[in-house]
């Protein structure tokens, strides 16, 4: 049998400005009505049992999308007799309601406290204030999701101790002691640009926003901000090293014959490249051209020096590099620095030594080789001694026996 579901109502509470508020909101913010209206019908189910001390679950409370009116119902069945007066409703008090009631049958009655209109109208209050607030954070955390990796300029506004946070407009960016230039200083008001490194949810839904001027994002950007032909994509960067404040490698490459993509990075009397070293306080910057091969690559990386050869092993992805004396300490560079981002930039084991060192350890290899030769052949002439020997002593043997088989034949 089909159980009916029987509503009675009377007038609700009039909420026609809130649906107004509501399509305003939609249009200004995003924020969909639908959605609103659903969370304040929740909210009031809750403060609607808070208020009036109702524990069980069958209160209802439905919202005109249209029209905004506020109704509340307590959703009893029809049953024939009562046990529980909160969740159950007798056939005769039922078909007082509507006579074509029967038992099994739900009635949905409605309840119209008083001073439930002041209540609707706070909760709808509280709830649009918490969902403007949850939507704006929504509405930054996808608009600075979308910016991770691009540049974004702002004021200082805050260093404390190993942290300095920038006022980026809508929401503060925090950049840790690891993404800063070391060799930087920062002050209030300072205007500065920074890369967007990370952008998280906080526990409170807060969106919590990380900048770096220190990785290779940063400098990446700056130079397709200063260089057209990388930004147009004529030009690739296909790999970054830097020691932030000190020294970088940038390896950068292009199909096209008729475009040199060192020249075009450093510009005309280097303005590109000034341009880029000056944003990082005078960070130097070594742009080479990337090579397939990796002889080739190794060597360019390790610019300023010269390099006079390049052994490679590609198993192991390791090179062996011979420079002249004169330039032994520029191709590792101080504390090792340009070894290091040469080999970063790579991705190869570097080793790098002097003609002369190369020169020793070659003659040491020989002189080696040439003491393990002796050696083997002392080794060999000895074994051929042994056996001698050993026959001799053999030999020796057999001719005592036939000599003493002679004799007792003779006997």
């Amino acid at each position: 049998m089909k159980k009916n579901v029987k509503k009675v109502e009377n007038k609700g509470v009039d909420s026609s400005e809130l649906i107004i508020a509501l399509d305003e909101l939609e249009k200004e913010k995003g924020i969909k009505k639908e959605y609103v209206l659903e969370s304040i019908e929740t909210a009031l189910v809750t403060a609607y049992k808070r208020n009036f001390d109702v524990n069980s679950d069958n209160v209802k409370i439905t919202l005109n999308k249209e029209t905004g009116e506020t109704h509340v119902y307590e959703e009893l069945e029809v049953v024939e007799n009562v046990e529980d007066d909160k969740t159950q409703i007798s056939l005769e008090d039922a078909r007082k309601l509507d006579s074509k009631l029967e038992i099994g049958d739900t009635v949905h009655k409605e309840l119209m406290p008083k001073n439930f209109g002041r209540i609707a109208a706070q909760t709808a209050k509280q709830v649009i204030v918490q969902r403007i607030r949850e939507a704006s954070r929504e509405i930054i955390f996808n608009e600075f999701s979308e910016k991770k990796g691009e540049i974004v300029s702002g004021l200082v506004q805050k260093v404390d101790k190993n942290i300095v946070v920038l006022d980026l407009g809508k929401i503060e960016g925090i950049m840790p002691l690891k993404e800063q230039i070391p060799t930087e200083t920062y002050h209030v008001n300072q205007k500065l640009r920074a890369c967007v490194a990370s952008v998280e949810k906080g526990i409170k839904g807060s969106t919590q926003i990380i900048v770096s001027r220190a990785n290779n994002d940063f400098l990446r950007k700056l130079f397709e901000l200063e260089i057209p032909e990388i930004y147009e994509g004529l030009i690739e960067i296909k790999s970054i090293s830097r020691d932030p404040g000190k020294r970088c490698k940038v390896a950068v490459y292009s199909p096209n014959e008729n475009i040199d993509p060192v020249g075009s990075c450093v510009g005309q009397k280097g303005i590109r490249i000034q341009n880029i070293i000056n944003e990082l306080s005078g960070e130097k910057i070594d742009v080479i051209e990337w090579n397939e091969d990796p002889s080739t690559y190794i060597a360019e990386a390790l610019l300023p020096a010269k390099v006079m050869a390049v052994d490679i092993k590609d198993e192991e992805r390791f090179a062996q590099v011979i420079v002249p004396d004169d330039q032994l300490s520029l191709a590792i560079g101080k504390a090792g620095q340009n070894a290091r981002l040469a080999a970063k930039l790579t991705n190869w084991k570097i080793d790098i030594k002097s003609e002369s060192q190369f020169r020793e350890m070659i003659q040491e290899l020989q002189a080696n080789g040439e003491e393990k030769e002796e050696a083997e052949s002392e080794e060999v002439a000895d074994d051929v001694a042994s056996v001698d020997e050993t026959n001799v002593e053999e030999a020796n043997e057999v001719e005592n026996v036939e000599t003493s088989e002679e004799n007792k034949d003779e006997e």
